[in-house]
């Protein structure tokens, strides 16, 4: 729509300061409710059959009844309108409804200031603020709520019968416990998968009161449940019996730990002048050609450092079950599953936007906010770096499950 110069001469006509024209009393507030009320009178024209100072059918019992004063809440602070009525009470707008008390993405707004971290009481603080509306509490509550509904449907969505990679990892969250209404450390589990097509795809998130091998064999299960019918490559930590528990659900899925996890561990036996030099000698052992190199690089790695620092090896020897797996594939695959990595970014954005929060009251305050967290980290790329080589391997390595 070409708004043409004489109109726009007739309506700056009087605009002579900047809040002239974008005051609370400004020419562009008083427009946006000239127009809505123009769009609810012909609303209701179009409910009634009969124009404003018309007649109605001869027949017609309803009519005009007036308007009603509404304020809402904005981008532009508080906005009254007035809302057209009918005698009959049936007039139901579509531009502003019943109960309708916001205009203008506030919901948003406040969705974003939760999502950046913000408590509901510094939410209200700054919508007084910044634009100068008294919100309640109960308010941000019941809009943040809303996204309960969208966690709930995409943590029952259908997945993709493959996965070729996920990883599992768990972080720690302070929520108020119900029951002793003490503030605990949680476990928040999260599954993190690639897809075929080489995308990153968050599979769902879990909170529970301990990070156990029992209850990701749950979550295995709610995997399955959802049409997840195998997972060639699950990349975990070191949580005993984890591979059990994968194994359980899926039978033939590769168990392999993160091999970072298991540097970082080690080189917490270590004094900070060996950490280097340790951590250069471990690199042998994982960028072997093969398992039987990586265990003579282990035997060497032994000899040098076993006096000095006697756990290190065996801790390597108690978890060789799930590192020798990573020796069998191609350097392409190596590479992805190397680390957690994929995982431990998310864990950075969950972090990031959780450590505002001293504490969460409920679960549902912490699933909340862990959620647009995860919303956020999948808006920022999905695809998995040099992927094309990693899914011809795997088209190669397993033709039949990679294919299906």
């Amino acid at each position: 729509m070409t708004i043409s110069k004489e109109l726009l001469d007739e309506l700056l006509s009087g605009v002579e300061r900047p809040e002239d024209l974008l005051g609370d009393k400004g020419l562009m507030k008083e427009l946006k409710v000239r127009l809505m009320e123009r769009m609810l009178g012909a609303e209701l024209t179009e409910h009634l059959g009969y124009e404003p100072h018309g007649e109605p059918a001869s027949q017609q019992a309803n009519r005009r009844n007036g308007a009603t004063r509404k304020v809402l809440k904005g981008n532009d602070g508080a906005v009254p309108i007035d809302i057209p009525r009918d005698r009959e009470g049936s007039f139901e707008p579509e531009l502003i409804q019943k109960g309708q008390t916001r205009i203008d993405g506030m919901d948003d707004k406040i969705i974003g200031l939760y999502a950046a971290g913000l408590s509901t009481r510094d939410i209200r603080a700054h919508l007084e603020e910044v634009y100068g509306l008294k919100v309640s509490a109960d308010l941000v509550s019941r809009v943040t709520d809303a996204v309960l509904e969208e966690v709930s449907d995409w943590q029952n969505r259908a997945l993709e019968p493959v996965d070729p990679i996920v990883f599992l990892d768990a972080l720690r969250v302070k929520i108020r416990d119900a029951e002793s209404r003490q503030v605990k450390n949680k476990a928040v589990y999260v599954a993190l998968g690639v897809t075929a097509e080489g995308e990153r795809e968050v599979l769902g998130l879990w909170i529970a009161a301990n990070e156990g091998a029992k209850f990701w064999l749950s979550i295995m299960n709610n995997l399955r449940n959802r049409g997840v019918e195998d997972i060639l490559i699950a990349v975990v930590d070191g949580l005993k019996g984890f591979p059990d528990a994968i194994n359980a659900a899926f039978p033939d899925t590769t168990v392999q730990t993160c091999i970072v996890h298991l540097v970082r561990h080690s080189l917490n036996f270590c004094g900070w002048k060996d950490r280097k030099a340790v951590a250069k000698d471990l690199r042998r052992v994982y960028q072997a050609v093969d398992d039987e190199e990586a265990a003579k690089a282990l035997d060497d790695f032994e000899a040098e450092w076993g006096t000095k620092y006697p756990s290190i090896a065996p801790s390597w020897r108690r978890a060789w079950q799930e590192v020798i797996p990573f020796f069998a594939f191609p350097p392409a695959v190596r590479k992805i599953i190397y680390t957690t990595n994929a995982i431990e970014s998310l864990n950075r954005v969950i972090r990031k936007t959780t450590k505002t929060r001293g504490s969460f009251p409920t679960d549902d305050a912490a699933t909340k906010l862990i959620y647009l967290a995860i919303r956020k980290f999948e808006n920022t790329g999905r695809c998995v770096r040099e992927w094309v080589a990693a899914r011809n391997q795997f088209a190669i390595l397993y033709p039949e499950r990679f294919n299906r």
